[in-house]
């Protein structure tokens, strides 16, 4: 029979979506598999209305049919079967949907879901196969007929012999080259994978004969082979079951073999949402976070399935960055799709279901921080990080989302609390929500600046990780009070009477203090007596926007060609204690001594604040000074 040539008359055309269109080869099969399942589709939809064919749903059935020998791979299914025009129209065209076609003829919905749109899915058999061979069999119909072509060349069609209805294409694998091992498509083991990975919801029994190996009756060590017809796909995906059919170890073991942990999750979301966007979730919250969580290698996304066929593996857009770590599954039929099916067209479906599924998400966190503390302590202890990162990033566009799913540590009730819990708390003369920043608890707790506020009878909130501090300052407040930390250089602790006989001591002794400044050579941008100091003798405070804990973040980023973070570093001195004394008597007596005891206060107050001493010979050389005198 004569060749024919494809109705667009473009074998480049062809030749793009052959080698342009899909990312991954691997793909041909879902295409193919998806195909089979629209081809049954349409006879089911018939079964349905026409009531009177004789067929009902479990005949219905697509088959994987290896053969390493021929190097074929055939699939085959006994859905409405093509004519001889059909075969014409929706393989001789490129982009002729058949599956849309029939779409749009639909009057109404009914348990049927077609999933092809675009007429380019077969086409991605020339991926892996040198000649490709369609006979087809229409439901109600006497004569078969086969489709051949071997790619952009053209293609033959001309009647063949086929007993039943349906369709079968045969693949002619491609040879192996040093590039391209095209012998797995042929492999049993590889196609299973295949199917699990991107079929497993199809609504039909996917089957293949698949070799194993049994214990022989009679013996205790001999082993024989055999055959059995094995259904490779899942069929009824969980997350489209009503949620009171399904047990809690169901969810727990999905999860587990769906995403590879060998834990429970902390938390199961699952919803079906109708409306704009319709569309099944099926969320999870681990109970770890993974070991590359917070690296750059962490992919974050949910799987993206369309009528249950796998569109995407990790599609980022479906989540915030701040809620990366729950891992899930999300399908819809509304999604428009590319057209090779692997990405998004346009996104704005997309970003309803993404709305939703934020909102939905921190609904379960609120619920559980409410109903179930100890179970939020553990996950905060997972992502709370991640959380910190979300109220920062974006120019603080999300703190409002996310201020009440955060937790500090109290000074007061030694454990983790709400900003909502600080404020419900703090008494009615307190100004602000007082915060710090260190290394651990323990050694916020025992840092000298501390002392006035506890002393108040005020919490502070102790702050661990390298982000807290930068979160704080896009939160600026919290129930109208602002967050101030305790090595600001104002508290707003004193009393009027306390300020004036705090001006009084300062004016009395600006000559020394300014001295201790200038001998300090630009390392502190002033030198005053503090109010904040109760037993320790010294402390660092800074003014302006860069706190210590900010220069020490800031400073420790690989940044080869960054010029150092320097805060505005203040000097008190506690103008109780028996150092400052010391200080006034070297003033009139010893001024290089007092130049010595000023660069030692500084160094131990940079110690206190666990931040490096600038030179630790000169530090050691004034303590060996100081104990010989």
């Amino acid at each position: 029979m004569a060749m024919k040539q494809f109705k667009t008359e473009s074998k480049r055309i062809l030749d793009m979506m052959i080698n342009s269109i899909y990312t991954h080869k691997e793909i041909f099969l879902r295409e193919l598999i998806s195909n089979a399942s629209d081809a049954i589709d349409k006879l089911y939809y018939k079964a349905l209305t026409d009531g009177n064919t004789g067929l009902n749903r479990d005949d219905f059935v697509i088959n994987l049919i290896p053969d390493k020998e021929k190097r074929t791979l055939t699939i085959t299914d006994n859905g409405c079967g093509m004519t001889d025009k059909e075969l014409e129209n929706n393989l001789g065209t490129i982009a002729k949907s058949g599956s849309l076609d029939f779409k749009k003829a639909m009057q109404q919905k009914s348990d049927v879901e077609i999933i092809g749109q675009f007429g380019v899915g077969f086409y991605s058999a020339f991926m892996v196969a040198s000649h490709v061979t369609v006979r087809s069999k229409a439901f109600d119909s006497d004569k078969a007929w086969q489709w051949e072509s071997s790619g952009t060349a053209g293609y033959t069609i001309e009647p063949c012999e086929k007993a039943d209805r349906g369709t079968e294409i045969i693949l002619n694998i491609k040879a192996d080259t040093d590039d391209e091992k095209f012998s797995e498509y042929l492999d049993t083991y590889r196609l299973k994978s295949l199917v699990k990975k991107y079929s497993d919801y199809i609504r039909y029994p996917i089957k293949m004969d698949v070799e194993k190996s049994r214990l022989k009756e009679g013996t205790k060590d001999q082993y024989e082979k055999y055959t059995e017809n094995e259904t490779l796909n899942s069929m009824v995906p969980l997350w489209r079951k009503n949620k009171n059919e399904i047990t809690e170890e169901e969810y727990n073991n999905f999860y587990k073999s769906k995403f590879g942990d060998y834990e429970n999750p902390a938390k199961t979301i699952h919803m079906y949402v109708e409306g704009a966007s319709t569309f099944h979730a099926l969320m999870y919250i681990p109970a770890h976070a993974p070991f590359n969580f917070y690296t750059r290698d962490y992919e974050k996304g949910l799987q993206l399935y369309s009528n249950g066929v796998l569109i995407m593996d990790k599609c980022a857009d479906l989540l915030p960055d701040y809620f990366s770590f729950v891992r899930g599954l999300v399908d819809s039929q509304d999604l428009s799709l590319n057209i090779s099916r692997e990405t998004l067209q346009h996104n704005g479906q997309l970003k309803l279901i993404a709305e939703r599924l934020e909102k939905k998400i921190h609904n379960e966190l609120e619920t559980m921080l409410r109903n179930n503390r100890s179970d939020y302590e553990k996950f905060f202890k997972n992502f709370g990080l991640q959380l910190k990162y979300g109220i920062y990033q974006d120019y603080g566009m999300h703190k409002d989302t996310l201020k009440d799913l955060l937790l500090f540590y109290s000074s007061s009730e030694k454990k983790l609390v709400t900003l909502k819990e600080y404020t419900d708390r703090m008494k009615p003369d307190q100004k602000y929500i007082y915060y710090a920043c260190g290394d651990t608890v323990d050694r916020i707790d025992r840092l000298p600046q501390a002392d006035a506020v506890k002393e108040h009878g005020y919490e502070i909130l102790y702050m661990t990780d390298p982000v807290d501090e930068f979160a704080v300052s896009m939160l600026q407040k919290y129930n109208d009070k602002e967050f101030k930390s305790i090595s600001a250089d104002d508290l707003g602790l004193e009393t009027d009477e306390e300020k004036k006989e705090a001006a009084k001591k300062v004016e009395e002794n600006k000559d020394m203090l300014s001295f201790m400044k200038d001998s300090l050579d630009g390392k502190v941008s002033n030198v005053i007596l503090s109010q904040k100091l109760k037993t320790h003798p010294v402390c660092i405070s800074t003014t302006g926007a860069i706190s210590m804990e900010m220069e020490k973040v800031l400073n420790s980023m690989p940044n080869v060609d960054k010029e150092k973070v320097k805060s505005q570093r203040v000097l008190e001195i506690n103008a109780n204690h028996p150092v400052f004394k010391k200080l006034c008597d070297l003033y009139k007596n010893d001024k290089d001594r007092l130049k010595m005891y000023t660069s030692m206060l500084y160094t131990q107050a940079l110690l206190i604040e666990g931040m490096p001493i600038e030179d630790p010979v000169d530090f050691s050389n004034e303590i060996c000074e100081l104990m010989v005198q």
